[in-house]
């Protein structure tokens, strides 16, 4: 069992809640992400985490998938149907189908033990910048209008035809983002990779299908028979329907 690890440093603007039973993983990511000006917080369980939760929100999540208890795949799902907040996954296992799990249930990014530690840094800072509308500029920002549909890239938000609002991963998000940015054309699993980062971690034509597929869960009205996002074979993907900015 870890204990908890707080380390505060001033001035901070993100804060970092890292899931590990490893002491000295634990201790080692916890002190470069204060050097590196996060607040950083370490629980060694489920039950460690969800105490945490209770009392503060964080920005993104690290989440270690072998787990005592609850391992972290089901700590991910039970998250990600409450909560939007990033989250990165750690595990020792490298097979694929492990990858491509931790994707389908919602987390936005993985990393395979033993990792370079200026490699997970340099994970976090680019999904924490994605998840930030602060990190384009503005006049990428106006909200859009697809069949219905509304996306806004400032507050990061979908709106069904109905006004619902609907929630999705920072990854999926951005592959919709970048769908709407490119309405008609062609894109590749490497533009899309390109364009929104989503499941670096993982084989490039894989995580990508597997973000798709997660949002035409979302957006489609008939999941077998997608036509907003259509499959071109040997060539990737087409959105189809009209987008005009509001």
């Amino acid at each position: 069992m870890v204990a908890n690890l707080h380390l505060i440093v001033p001035n901070i603007v993100s804060r970092i809640l890292l899931v590990e039973d490893d002491q000295e993983i634990a201790v080692m990511v916890v002190e470069m992400l204060s050097d590196n000006g996060f607040q950083a917080i370490a629980a060694g369980s489920a039950t460690d985490m969800d105490a945490l939760l209770r009392k503060q929100s964080f920005d993104l999540i690290v989440l270690d998938a072998m787990l005592p208890g609850e391992d972290g795949f089901s700590i991910c799902r039970r998250l990600r149907a409450t909560s939007v907040t990033p989250i990165i996954m750690l595990t020792a296992l490298s097979d694929d189908i492990d990858r491509i799990v931790g994707i389908e249930i919602g987390a936005d990014d993985y990393i395979t033990k033993p990792f370079n530690s200026r490699e997970l840094l340099a994970r976090i800072k680019g999904l924490l910048r994605r998840s930030s509308y602060s990190a384009e500029p503005r006049s990428q920002q106006s909200p859009m209008q697809f069949a219905g549909w509304l996306i806004d890239p400032a507050l990061r938000q979908l709106l069904n035809p109905d006004g619902v609002h609907v929630s999705m991963t920072t990854a999926e998000f951005d592959v919709l983002l970048a769908f709407c940015r490119n309405p008609g054309r062609i894109m590749t699993r490497e533009q899309l990779l390109g364009l929104t980062h989503a499941g670096t971690a993982g084989p490039v034509e894989r995580s990508i299908d597997v973000h798709v597929s997660r949002v035409r869960q979302k957006i489609e009205p008939s999941v077998h028979e997608p036509t907003m996002i259509k499959t071109v074979r040997l060539g990737g993907y087409m959105f189809t329907p009209r987008v005009k900015d509001c």
